[in-house]
């Protein structure tokens, strides 16, 4: 399958998916707190897409080839948990992490994105990790614009992480994204610079580095989702769907809500204004 260029109407679609997907995580921020389950910020998040937004949840019956359909309308992966934990009656406990990933449909375009949460008061090495993989996951953005390769991201990601004590999971990556959920290129998260796929302008994909506090080795639970760490270590993630522009790039999963970039980002920013 080919890498699609998206057309100045295509982007803007996903303009307003992507800025949509943000703001449910606007929208349930407040209410991700010690004594919530997940199965509650689920059932938010639901009710506010449907009702509210007027957008499909994207992950709610997803089916990939082999894969039983997803039971829920986002995910919440608590802890080691390193991607698509199925919400449940687990109720988040006071230091818990969670990540909470959305994706929504909006006239048939898909707008990707999650962030990290600390509930209540978290321990400084969770919050160290947190804070690192945000970091991580802005390194990468940074390096998107025409010419640069996949493998300048995955790079920047993986040297930032591995030289601040982390790790960076290796069976999930980044993706395309527009139509279909998921599409040509995957963007890998560590890698060599130089290599891979030339970005070009109206590219349009993810940037979701998952790293772990401890070894870079996972598991599969036996729910066929949920993803975890083999060595129990804390993992975070945080994603933002990422459009190739003429001189760089513009994230589409921003909202009013969206934590700030990095101060390394708006130094740059402010350089090249």
């Amino acid at each position: 399958m080919s890498i699609t260029i998206k057309s100045g109407a295509e982007i803007d679609a996903m303009r307003v998916a992507g800025r949509l997907a943000s703001e449910v995580l606007d929208y349930i921020t407040p209410f991700v707190k010690p004594g919530v389950s997940t199965e509650e910020l689920d059932r938010l998040c639901h009710d506010y897409m449907v009702n509210v937004q007027g957008t499909i949840p994207a992950p709610l019956n997803y089916a990939p080839g082999g894969h039983n359909p997803y039971p829920k309308s986002i995910c919440t992966s608590i802890n080691q948990q390193v991607c698509h934990g199925i919400p449940s009656d687990r109720v988040l406990k006071d230091g818990d992490i969670v990540n909470l990933d959305i994706t929504v449909i909006k006239d048939g375009w898909h707008g990707d994105t999650s962030r990290m949460f600390i509930c209540g008061n978290g321990s400084i090495a969770a919050k160290r990790l947190c804070a690192f993989t945000y970091d991580a996951m802005w390194k990468g953005i940074a390096k998107v614009k025409p010419g640069a390769r996949l493998g300048d991201i995955g790079h920047t990601i993986q040297t930032f992480a591995e030289s601040n004590g982390f790790s960076v999971v290796r069976e999930f990556c980044g993706h395309g994204i527009g139509l279909k959920f998921h599409e040509e290129p995957q963007v890998l998260h560590y890698g060599r610079p130089g290599t891979l796929e030339e970005l070009k302008e109206g590219m349009i994909f993810t940037i979701e580095p998952m790293i772990n506090a401890g070894k870079k080795e996972i598991k599969s639970l036996g729910d066929g989702w949920t993803i975890v760490t083999k060595d129990r270590s804390l993992s975070a993630q945080w994603e933002h769907t990422v459009l190739v522009t003429a001189t760089g790039y513009e994230v589409l999963t921003l909202s009013a809500g969206s934590p700030p970039p990095p101060d390394f980002i708006l130094a740059q920013q402010a350089a090249q204004a």
